[in-house]
């Protein structure tokens, strides 16, 4: 399975699924959505809008809202900013950030090759969070913060399920992201979304859909003549259809909450780490 996405034509397969999800078709929409919901066991419960009907496009379904009160914010200095389950987390080793057996990457391939800013996780700490199809698929705050950049790289359009990460070397610094520069109260702090084959795009609160359009070459915007604040577990951006985030911290920021293991089912607003001198 991991061989074939070295052969078919990722790009294509994802620019035509964004678009078949972004389609205005009544018929469509009512056959996929319980579809999907019922091939990937979705708890309609939790939306805000529960009524598979009556969402216009699968992407509009995709990035629904849930219910007030459903994902409450712990009293923690960092909490989850997504619904996923853990892929890895632990120590920055130098520079270098597990993937999965066998397989690493550097913060500086990931960050799309700015030393200066790799530079600033050297020996820190990570976490990388996979989003499942089921998951609710928009991404929060963990902590408040000031966005200072943004950068887009592009790249591949692996799959990121927790197979493909097994298989394929360095695969989220080759994958197309989004690179979340902040500043918060307890230091630096990046969040990255990773796109996926048949991710159709990446949207930030702030800038609306980064990608499409899809380019050859990295671009980047800064924010330090337009302060945008965020606070803990507002909304920053959604995946329209899922991927994974990674989260970079400098060293002897953070302890992670003792819960926290690969593998782990995760919820948006539960604990994820304390201050490293808590």
């Amino acid at each position: 399975m991991v061989l074939l996405q070295y052969l078919i034509p990722k790009r294509l397969l994802t620019e035509f699924a964004g678009w078949c999800a972004g389609v205005t078709a009544q018929g469509w929409t009512r056959r996929v959505i319980p579809w999907f919901i019922r091939r990937y066991g979705v708890n309609m419960a939790e939306a805000a809008n529960p009524d598979p009907a009556s969402y216009p496009t699968f992407n509009a379904f995709f990035t629904r809202k849930l219910k007030a009160g459903v994902r409450p914010l712990a009293d923690s200095a960092w909490v989850c900013p997504v619904d996923g389950a853990i892929s890895q987390l632990g120590r920055i080793r130098a520079d270098q950030i597990f993937q999965a057996k066998g397989h690493q990457y550097s913060t500086r391939a990931l960050l799309g090759g700015d030393a200066e800013l790799a530079a600033r996780f050297h020996d820190g700490d990570f976490a990388t969070i996979y989003l499942s199809p089921k998951d609710y698929h928009r991404i929060h705050m963990p902590c408040d913060g000031r966005l200072t950049r943004m950068i887009y790289v592009p790249g591949d359009l692996f799959s990121v399920n927790p197979a493909t990460a097994r298989g394929v070397p360095g695969l989220f610094a080759r994958n197309e992201r989004v690179v979340c520069v902040f500043d918060t109260p307890h230091g630096p702090f990046v969040n990255v979304l990773v796109g996926a084959t048949i991710v159709g795009s990446m949207a930030t609160v702030w800038h609306g859909v980064v990608n499409p359009p899809r380019s050859a070459d990295i671009r980047e915007w800064r924010y330090d003549d337009t302060p945008i604040e965020l606070k803990k577990g507002d909304e920053m951006g959604r995946f329209l259809l899922g991927s994974t985030v990674v989260m970079l911290w400098p060293q002897d920021t953070l302890h992670f909450a003792a819960a926290w293991e690969p593998a782990r089912p995760v919820r948006m607003g539960e604990p994820m780490a304390s201050l490293s001198n808590d």
